[in-house]
């Protein structure tokens, strides 16, 4: 029997609904990828499931006796507790009969023996052990660890420790929970990309189900074999991790818009099927009529809305110049907070075109090294140089820089004055900021609405080297993807921290990872530092750094030469026309009657034109041979 199951449901409120008539069920050991855009609904589905709220239409029909378990918002109560005392709180069944057997063993050692206390031992011990009683101990503190606690963390008074980490407590609580159903709510936040394989890891011998909102699509593809979106009040459930339901997805909104196109075709032949019988103007034409709209209302009503109601965000990052070939050079550089060195000895070069990635554990020193290249931090040695003509677009993974007690629209013009008022509507609305949107204060957006105007004040500057700072955090999966096309188009320099394996994936041509308090460089995207890694981890030594094709920095590449290809034959063609313009004024001029008798004149025109004639075909040489390369490619 299914642990839940949906029939016809609907939810909402009084003025939008969310999604209506879903049908699905969650078996046992499922592992379910719940996506959609923010708003969407899937958080209302998480309150459905918890009984928090009732649903405005349909049932939702829970097993009986099923243990459903969810981060709690206050799950950290005593804080005079540490990290792992806290954790341990999931096993109070588990000490309560540690405690019974540790207090009959005593009653037993001091002689106290009769048959219905050796059979109590008996049972305690059986469900002592059913427990996994022995191992409690140090499930607790695994759990910790894989989540990016360190000795000293986990034995810390949770009043010391941060809202990240008590909410990782919480998460650790839930996993060694036992529950039937767990739901996790972005899990992957607050985690750094070891702490979500040791996730991932736990996920996949986890012995009950999971639903599992996430906007991390490597993760996803990792932990789900199902796939739940809500998009456009409509609930698809299928089978098949983010990867294998995109696929399938692009195929149905290929044959959702054959199907609108078709429907809207017939509207259309309709219509003037209608119009042509209103000129007729008698009464059994308005009978005809009639039935003719009662058809268009039936075919509109078989329009797939979703196809039409997708909004998504327009990036794109142009350049205003572009920087010289060295954009960056980093040489023994060293931070220290403390006695401790937080890193050294770093250097790195970037040069122009580079999609340079930064990986490594929480604190480890990315962000910290970011703001030594930014010169907001000083290093305490080494030095740092940046190329000819580097115009910097930085995004901060906090936001600072914007002026919280601003609307949207103040925000945006304070930061760019030349521009008008119209034309900054224009590309907010681009943003997905319209109507009263752009008049909300900044203190009032979601971290992926502040995220995007932090996006588009960089995109305004026109930089040639962008130094993103975790830029993917607060977005959803549609706006994550709108950025990567964005950056893969773009054509300066990127130095980015990233958790987002999917987004490092896809984008870097460079990575240098943290290892021990110093950077080491691996070519390729995360793929080939995931190979790398590997070919350490069995060979005990590191392995050669040999380049490895990355699939995305080519296409990038092919994309950029097609551009600029396109880009010259444009140029070209406009010296042609150019050209013949000249041309067609010297033919004019050696037709004179005025230079007809001009013998000297005539000759100085014609020499003229022979040049013109020569220059135009090794202008059309050259046209040619881009036009061939441009058939070729597509």
């Amino acid at each position: 029997m299914p642990l839940i199951t949906a029939q016809n449901l609907m939810a909402g409120f009084s003025d939008k609904i969310l999604f209506s008539n879903a049908n699905f069920s969650i078996e046992k050991n499922d592992r379910i990828g719940l996506i959609g855009a923010n708003g969407s609904g899937k958080t209302t589905l998480f309150r459905l499931i918890l009984r928090e709220i009732e649903p405005t239409d349909g049932s939702l029909i829970l097993s009986t006796q099923i243990r459903i378990g969810c981060v709690e918002q206050h799950a950290c109560r005593d804080l005079s507790k540490t990290a792992y005392e806290e954790v341990l709180t999931v096993y109070q069944d588990v000490m309560d009969m540690e405690r019974e057997l540790e207090e009959i063993t005593q009653k037993l050692a001091k002689g106290n023996v009769d048959s219905s206390l050796l059979e109590r031992q008996e049972t305690v011990r059986e469900n002592f052990e059913a427990r996994d009683g022995m191992s409690y101990q140090s499930r607790a503190r695994s759990a910790l660890t894989g989540l990016g606690f360190t000795i000293e963390e986990t034995n810390q008074k949770i009043q010391t420790l941060s809202g990240g980490q008590r909410t990782k407590i919480s998460l650790a609580k839930l996993l060694l929970s036992g529950a039937d159903l767990i739901l996790l709510d972005e899990p992957t936040n607050h985690l750094d990309i070891s702490s979500v394989e040791w996730l991932e890891d736990f996920l996949k011998k986890y012995n009950g189900a999971a639903l599992i909102i996430s906007h991390d699509r490597f993760f996803l593809d990792k932990t789900t074999e199902k796939t739940m979106e809500i998009e456009g009040g409509r609930v698809f459930f299928t089978k098949g991790n983010y990867s294998f339901y995109h696929q399938l997805k692009e195929e149905r909104v290929k044959t959702e818009m054959r199907e609108n196109e078709a429907i809207e075709k017939e509207i259309k032949r309709i219509e003037a099927m209608i119009e042509m019988q209103k000129r007729f103007n008698r009464e059994r034409n308005y009978i005809t009529i009639a039935s003719k709209e009662k058809q268009i209302e039936r075919l509109k009503a078989g329009l797939h809305e979703s196809v039409y109601k997708k909004q998504e965000m327009k990036l794109r990052f142009p350049l205003q110049n572009e920087s010289g070939n060295d954009v960056l050079f980093a040489e023994n550089l060293s931070k220290s907070f403390t006695e401790k060195p937080l890193f050294s000895h770093v250097s790195l070069n970037v040069y122009k075109g580079e999609c340079v990635f930064l990986l490594g554990a929480n604190g480890c020193g990315k962000t910290t090294l970011l703001k030594i290249i930014m010169g907001l931090l000083p290093p305490d040695s080494g030095r740092l140089r940046f190329g000819t003509g580097v115009r910097i677009g930085y995004f901060e993974q906090t936001q600072h820089a914007l002026q919280v007690e601003k609307t949207v629209l103040q925000e945006v013009y304070d930061a760019f004055p030349t521009k008008s008022i119209p034309e900054l509507r224009s590309i907010l609305a681009a943003f997905l900021f319209r109507g009263d949107a752009i008049e909300k204060q900044m203190n009032e957006l979601s971290g992926g609405e502040r995220a995007k105007v932090a996006l588009m004040e960089i995109m305004l500057r026109g930089c040639n080297l962008l130094i993103l700072d975790e830029p993917t955090n607060h977005l959803d999966i549609a706006s994550r993807e709108v950025l990567e096309e964005a950056l893969e188009a773009y054509e300066g320099t990127l130095i980015a921290v990233s958790h987002d394996r999917y987004f490092v994936n896809r984008l870097a041509s460079k990575i240098y990872c943290f290892d021990g308090g110093t950077l080491k460089k691996i070519d390729g995207n995360y793929d080939s530092w995931l190979e790398f890694r590997e070919n350490k981890t069995k060979d005990g030594v590191e392995s050669p750094k040999t380049k490895k094709p990355n699939e995305y920095q080519q296409k990038k590449e092919a994309a950029r030469a097609k551009r600029q290809r396109s880009t010259r034959i444009s140029k070209l063609e406009t010296q042609i026309a150019e050209l013949e313009e000249q041309k067609n004024l010297l033919q004019a001029q050696i037709s004179s009657p005025e230079f007809v008798s001009d013998y000297q004149k005539i000759t100085e025109l014609t020499e003229k034109l022979s040049e013109l004639n020569e220059n135009q075909d090794e202008i059309y040489t050259e046209w040619l041979e881009l036009m061939e390369e441009d058939s070729e490619d597509s």
